[in-house]
């Protein structure tokens, strides 16, 4: 006798379709860089749960997934400088969420803790930090302001959240102020070139001041040479000799002193009988 075989087919998928239920209803899978929390009938559990595949009570319990890698979100705060000038200052701020303080985030706040938690920490920090500072020191000092900013949040938000770095992206100032900055840079600069241009050429004159001493003692040390040896005189004329016929030349009347080597050209020489 021929059985029909769609019944069993339906039964067999039908039974297939429940134990999937079944198992994804019993069962968890928690990707890198996240964390989980077990929540039993309201109830959240006091340890997260690790990376990687893990069973759960069906329908009761549901998995909760909490990031934990490195987020960027920006910041923006209207600031006072300490000359009463309007500062708009555009971060970046880059947080993670420890995983020793998912379970205490989850409970303590709600959705992302970045809104309610680090943002207005920073803010009050960055308005903390530029209140000392002029608006030219301001725009000068972005290093000064970023480091100063982040240690501050940090202090005020805690061991919580961890605040990596504060990125200072853009500054803004009112256009007469920032007219006035860079006319003042400007001055400042042509103040410096000016200072500059002075310093070289007092240097200059004074480097030729002792090159004119140098050059006279040197004629003061060859004068006294001459006066106390005529034979170095010779020896220079030697020295300079270019190759010609010398013509000798008497020192005195009575042919008693020193003799001078003169050259001569062939133009200059006494004609041969």
């Amino acid at each position: 006798m021929n059985t029909n075989p769609l019944p069993r087919t339906i039964g067999a998928a039908v039974v297939a379709f429940l134990l999937l239920i079944l198992a994804t209803a019993t069962s968890y899978v928690i990707e890198p860089g996240t964390r989980g929390l077990k929540v039993t009938l309201g109830k959240t559990d006091d340890q997260f749960l690790p990376e990687g595949f893990g069973f759960k009570a069906p329908f009761v319990t549901s998995i909760v997934v909490i990031n934990i890698r490195q987020r960027t979100q920006p910041v923006r705060a209207d600031c006072f400088s300490s000359d009463l000038q309007q500062v708009r200052i555009d971060l970046r701020v880059l947080y993670r969420v420890p995983e020793a303080a998912v379970v205490q985030i989850y409970r303590e706040f709600a959705g992302d803790p970045f809104d309610s938690l680090i943002a207005p920490r920073v803010q009050e920090a960055i308005k903390e930090v530029t209140a000392l500072l002029t608006a030219e020191q301001i725009v000068k000092s972005r290093e000064e302001i970023k480091k100063n900013a982040l240690a501050a949040a940090s202090k005020k938000i805690g061991s919580l959240l961890i605040v990596e770095d504060i990125v200072v992206r853009d500054i803004n100032l009112s256009n007469e102020l920032e007219k006035a900055i860079e006319g003042k840079m400007v001055a400042e600069q042509q103040a410096n070139q000016a200072r500059f241009t002075q310093i070289q050429t007092q240097v200059e004159a004074e480097t030729a001041v002792i090159s004119a001493k140098g050059e006279a003692e040197a004629i003061r040390v060859r004068g006294e040479a001459l006066r106390q040896s005529p034979a170095f005189l010779r020896w220079k004329i030697v020295e300079r000799w270019n190759g010609r016929s010398p013509m000798v030349v008497p020192s005195g009347p009575e042919n008693s002193g020193a003799a001078l080597l003169l050259p001569i050209g062939p133009s200059e020489r006494p004609a041969i009988p």
